[in-house]
């Protein structure tokens, strides 16, 4: 008999196996857990997350800055989940 196997959603919307979603996370969390890549989320934070545009930003610059916030906040997620799961 043929076993299933489980798929879990990432933090990015993409299925893949709990194993898979585990060493990202892990890796994720290795990569920015020194003081450098602390030092490169708070960066990363600075001009995205924690920054306003403004009432004359276009729409396509609006979009543009979103995407970068939507990929900061996956980073921030998967660090978090690794720190999680060590």
């Amino acid at each position: 008999m043929e076993q299933k196997q489980r798929s879990v959603v990432g933090a990015d919307g993409i299925i893949r196996t709990p194993k898979q979603e585990d060493n990202l996370n892990k890796t994720f969390a290795g990569v920015f857990s020194g003081d450098a890549g602390r030092e490169v989320i708070r960066y990363l934070r600075s001009i995205t997350i924690e920054s306003v545009a403004g009432p004359a930003i276009d729409t396509n610059q609006l979009m543009h800055k979103e995407g970068q916030r939507f990929i900061v906040g996956i980073i921030e997620r998967r660090i978090a989940r690794g720190q999680n799961e060590r």
